[in-house]
């Protein structure tokens, strides 16, 4: 049976203050939906180290729809080298900034469904952009969320997916918001994919792991 007590280690995870990435750091400070939406699609498939750079240096073409639908792909993808997929992010960072200019008002949907219709955008990139964007209530699952919400007994899911229906029907809503954002800063820290710290693991003694 799971020792998984979600009320505890939200609180323990809150106190450690892990040290943050420079790029959660500058996610958590955008208060602009656009902002983390084309912040998220820099880093998919991309560390924070390369991807935190690479978005001050986007910024510096631009900060609003409007900007990126009349910036060319070609400067972008000099810009934000070397995120993976570079090329491809800059015509779909333009591509989606030149939709929200003509058929949104250049206002960011505030819906999953409306934001996965864009292309490129999926299920993660939405739920962040709610929650980081707006301040609604949802569940980013990326990989460190998907790892460690299995590592811990909380879920037991095959995809992050399936990791984000579970913890919505489980998890209180109050977390739904930070939780993204501390298993981050854990799974970057401490419970990392290879070789997790588990004897350094302030919540060991709730884990499926520490049998």
């Amino acid at each position: 049976m799971s020792k998984s007590n979600i009320d505890k280690i939200v609180e323990i995870l809150k106190k450690a203050e892990q040290p943050q990435s420079e790029f959660v750091k500058l996610m958590d400070s955008f208060n602009d939906p656009y902002l983390v939406l084309i912040a998220c699609i820099l880093s998919l498939r991309t560390n924070d180290r390369t991807t935190y750079p690479a978005t001050l240096r986007m910024l510096k073409l631009g900060k609003t729809p409007v900007d990126f639908a009349n910036v060319d792909s070609d400067a972008l993808a000099k810009a934000i080298y070397p995120v993976g997929f570079y090329a491809n992010k800059a015509k779909q960072i333009v591509e989606l900034s030149k939709i929200l200019v003509d058929k949104y008002d250049s206002k960011v949907p505030d819906s999953i469904e409306e934001l996965c219709k864009f292309n490129g955008v999926g299920r993660k990139t939405a739920n962040l952009v709610l929650s980081e964007g707006f301040k609604k209530p949802a569940i980013c699952v990326d990989v460190h969320v998907h790892r460690i919400s299995n590592r811990l007994g909380y879920v037991k899911t095959k995809t992050p997916e399936e990791t984000e229906f579970a913890l919505r029907e489980k998890m209180p809503q109050k977390y739904w918001i930070d939780i993204n954002t501390l298993l981050v800063t854990h799974g970057q820290n401490v419970c990392k994919p290879i070789n997790p710290k588990c004897g350094e693991c302030p919540i060991r003694d709730y884990c499926d792991m520490n049998i």
